[in-house]
Formats: C-alpha cells, sequence, structure tokens
C-alpha cells in the first residue's frame, strides 16, 4: 500500500494546489463551526472557508455564462450554494462547496493516472513486426497479408484490396 507522501509526490502542481486549498478550507470551516455565534454574525465566519473553497467554481461559471455556457456543473454548484447562503445555511454552504472540490481533486488524479497508464502502455507497444519464413526472420513494415479473422500486430495499419 502506498504512502501518503508517495501519493502526494505524484500529485501535479495543480492538484497539490486545490489540495492545499481543501485542506486549508476545511480547517477553517471546522474552526468556524466551532465558533459560538448565532444570526448574521456567522456569514463572515463561514465566507471565508466558501471563498476558499469555492472560489475557482465561482469564477468558471462567471466566465461560463460570459461564453454562453450557462448549465455546467460549476453554474450549478454556485447556484445551489448561494441559495443556501440566502436561505442563512452558511456551513452547509462552505460544506457543499468543499466537498464539490474534493471531487473535482479525486477526479483530477483519476484522469492522470489513466493517462500515465496508457502512456505506460503505448512505451510498451513493438516498432515493428517480424515475419517468420521458414527459418528466416524478415521485419515486417509497410504491407502484410493477413488471412480472414486473424491478429494483426499493433504496429500494422491494414488496408482493403479487392
Amino acid at each position: 500500500m502506498k504512502r501518503l507522501r508517495d501519493i502526494y509526490a505524484e500529485l501535479t502542481g495543480k492538484q497539490k494546489k486545490l489540495l492545499h486549498r481543501i485542506a486549508l478550507a476545511a480547517a477553517l470551516l471546522v474552526l468556524a463551526a466551532l465558533v459560538p455565534v448565532e444570526g448574521l454574525w456567522r456569514l463572515p465566519l463561514f465566507a471565508v472557508p466558501y471563498l476558499i473553497a469555492g472560489w475557482p467554481v465561482l469564477r468558471k461559471a462567471g466566465v461560463n455564462i460570459v461564453h454562453g455556457q450557462v448549465f455546467d456543473e460549476n453554474f450549478l454548484m454556485s447556484l445551489a450554494t448561494i441559495g443556501a447562503l440566502i436561505l442563512g445555511e452558511y456551513a452547509e454552504a462552505a460544506g457543499v462547496m468543499l466537498f464539490f472540490q474534493v471531487g473535482e481533486l479525486f477526479e483530477s488524479v483519476a484522469v492522470e493516472r489513466s493517462r500515465r497508464s496508457i502512456s505506460a502502455l503505448m512505451d510498451i507497444r513493438p516498432d515493428s513486426a517480424n515475419l517468420l519464413r521458414g527459418e528466416e526472420i524478415v521485419e515486417v513494415d509497410k504491407l502484410v497479408g493477413l488471412l480472414h479473422g486473424s491478429n494483426p500486430p499493433c504496429c500494422v495499419s491494414i488496408y482493403h484490396y479487392k
């Protein structure tokens, strides 16, 4: 099993920045929840973690609206959390935005790992195919004849001739 240090080392710079933003927002959210304040005074306490976690989402939603892409996940998350803020559910708004960013981080890590896996598979593919004729091995680089139903090497282009 990988250590957290190894997992952190695999993250890209953008992912590390997002992870730091999530950790800071989570810590401030917990602190804000522990402060015994009621009413409208809670808004500034929860606005700080909300903006730390949610500013990139709010900004992307605004940019996408300007470009005519209104109904994307950034807009919908912004709408939902702003609605929670209007209803006075400040902790929920900050929490939802925080968990959305956690999901974005997980998605980013999964996509990056998939890209690396595909790149690794492409590195192990052969650059040429060899053909055994009698006892002689001949490198095939241009044209290969295949029987119907047989599998070609991965580096061969297949053309249909009549």
